[in-house]
């Protein structure tokens, strides 16, 4: 600890080669909780039906062991470095010459940066770990409601109680009162919102794992960053929007996540907020 504390950039790289793993076992999150998910949906639906369950492999988020989804050959250690190895396998499966996708390393350097970043602002301390952990969540809730239109609750919940916690320790420099009335209003503010929308229209305008993932931006950035969350999230959903309709890619009345503004939306105010400003020193 001695050595990285009087070493500060020694630090910054020993975080963002874990930032590295980080990203790598935040890919098997993003592919494996949805199906996960889904398997205990299917099993529940299956128990009110009163419907025997079919007996299924074991399947969470370590087992079975990562593998080529294309010929499902396990992967060896080697494989499974990250970045390097799909820089050394030239984006292909060592086994079938399958594609890799270019999303699993630049997830795993993304990460690698938000750790990397955590480090350089705060040093080596519990600090930077509680905004790192609180970043690689959010980049995978951002990715995972991209993909299906689910922002799990065993994401959301777990970040706003972790946000709380971190205010009532001091751990994050907010006050407890502000993490609470931030979650209170970050859950409350869509819900009533949502249920505004519906009167009018008759129509679900949002899921509530938005009014979750909200309330756990406003545990991390007090009530007070809301209003600039919800201005930035809104643009960057409108523009998108706009931009993909005329594009074509997407069509009137098509649903269009709202997870991955949110997230942007929190990471550009927890930048340019008093307490975690990269600016602050």
């Amino acid at each position: 600890m001695e050595l990285l504390l009087s070493h500060p950039y020694l630090g910054i790289v020993l975080a963002a080669l874990l930032g590295l793993q980080v990203g790598s076992f935040l890919n098997v999150v993003v592919w494996r909780l949805p199906l996960m998910m889904q398997r205990q949906w299917e099993d529940e639906c299956a128990q009110l039906q009163g419907l025997e369950t079919e007996t299924k492999p074991l399947f969470n988020l370590l087992t079975p062991r990562s593998h080529c989804t294309a010929c499902q050959t396990p992967l060896s250690p080697a494989q499974l470095v990250p970045v390097f190895s799909y820089v050394w396998l030239k984006g292909k499966c060592g086994f079938c010459a399958a594609p890799v996708s270019l999303r699993y390393p630049l997830v795993e350097i993304a990460v690698a940066l938000v750790w990397a970043v955590c480090v350089y602002r705060w040093g080596v301390s519990p600090e930077a770990l509680a905004w790192a952990g609180f970043g690689s969540v959010l980049l995978t809730l951002a990715l995972i409601d991209s993909d299906t239109m689910l922002l799990p609750d065993s994401l959301t919940l777990p970040l706003l109680w972790a946000g709380v916690l971190c205010a009532s320790v001091g751990l994050i420099k907010l006050s407890l009162a502000q993490s609470v009335w931030g979650a209170a209003l970050g859950y409350g503010i869509l819900w009533l919102v949502q249920t505004v929308f519906k009167v009018i229209t008759g129509k679900q305008g949002m899921g509530e794992g938005d009014y979750k993932l909200l309330a756990a931006l406003g545990a991390w950035l007090g009530w007070l960053a809301l209003p600039m969350v919800l201005l930035i999230a809104s643009l960057a959903g409108v523009l998108v929007a706009l931009f993909m309709r005329w594009r074509g890619r997407l069509q009137a009345g098509e649903p269009l996540p709202f997870g991955p503004y949110l997230v942007l939306a929190g990471v550009v105010s927890a930048l340019v907020d008093m307490h975690s400003s990269l600016f602050v020193f």
